[in-house]
């Protein structure tokens, strides 16, 4: 890439993803032209569930449907940073948008908002093919970038360095990219494609005392291979493939969590687990 690509593929997608507690970053995937509203054009951020998990809350209320107490879970709206640049290094504003929750995982530490614009967002991300996730190997120069401390999102250069981490039964990769705390729900991009490959996700420090303090860590990132799990799992294949629309996502969103509330309703009749079901707040 030369020095306008980079610009424009690694550090002009990624923005700054706040709630009322907390922050980190995110990446725009996904900025198309609404099919059902000439003009208008759908949003979407991918970020991790930590950076967002305080604005989703489950309360026990009483269902009038279902005649009993049940766990419905309530969303608070995120706050997006998304920057403007001039001279290709000047930051020259930083605009908010409010965005909606749109999906999550929390054992994936995955989740998707949709931008509450119109307006049509001029750099995306581009997302590596599935085809090409088996050419990725050890070594592979990368860039990260995200909000790292909250500040205006930044990049730092690596390499790709271990690609078989096991945390908590889910893969990581791993990069001696300089991640820092803030990073999270950020970008890591190849460095010769810009194409993006994960999300910045955890840091494992170790701070050792010799008279002085030295601060050891390793940086890891979900990989794409399994962005794309997630995309599936959740019924929103419209944001990687042209044959799906994200009303049609939604419809099918819609069907699957209705009879996954029928079969736990059926459950808890017979001493099963608590009903869920989704409202924003």
């Amino acid at each position: 890439m030369n020095q306008q690509e980079k610009h424009e593929k690694v550090l002009y997608p990624v923005v700054r993803c706040r709630t009322d507690k907390a922050g980190g970053s995110g990446t725009i995937i996904y900025s198309k032209e609404n099919p059902d509203k000439s003009g208008e054009y759908l949003t979407f951020v991918l970020t991790n569930h930590h950076v967002i998990e305080d604005a989703i809350q489950i309360k026990q209320e009483f269902d009038s449907m279902t005649k009993r107490d049940i766990k419905k879970e309530f969303t608070q709206k995120v706050r997006v940073d998304i920057f403007d640049y001039v001279n290709m290094s000047e930051m020259n504003s930083a605009n908010t948008h409010t965005a909606d929750i749109i999906a999550y995982d929390k054992s994936h530490d995955i989740a998707i908002l949709k931008l509450d614009t119109p307006k049509k967002m001029t750099y995306i991300a581009t997302l590596l093919n599935k085809n090409k996730i088996p050419g990725i190997k050890l070594f592979a120069p990368i860039y990260s970038c995200g909000a790292s401390l909250l500040h205006d999102p930044f990049a730092n250069k690596g390499e790709i360095t271990y690609l078989n981490e096991d945390i908590d039964n889910k893969s990581y990769w791993m990069s001696n990219s300089n991640m820092i705390f803030g990073n999270s729900g950020g970008a890591v991009f190849l460095e010769e494609s810009g194409e993006f490959v994960g999300i910045p996700a955890r840091i494992t420090s170790t701070q050792l005392g010799f008279g002085f303090d030295i601060i050891t860590w390793m940086g890891f990132f979900i990989p794409i291979s399994r962005i794309y799990d997630f995309f599936d799992e959740q019924e929103i294949q419209f944001l990687y493939n042209n044959e799906f629309t994200f009303k049609e996502c939604l419809e099918k969103r819609k069907v699957h969590q209705k009879k996954s509330l029928v079969d736990m309703a059926i459950e808890d009749t017979s001493g099963g687990h608590n009903v869920k079901s989704r409202r924003n707040k």
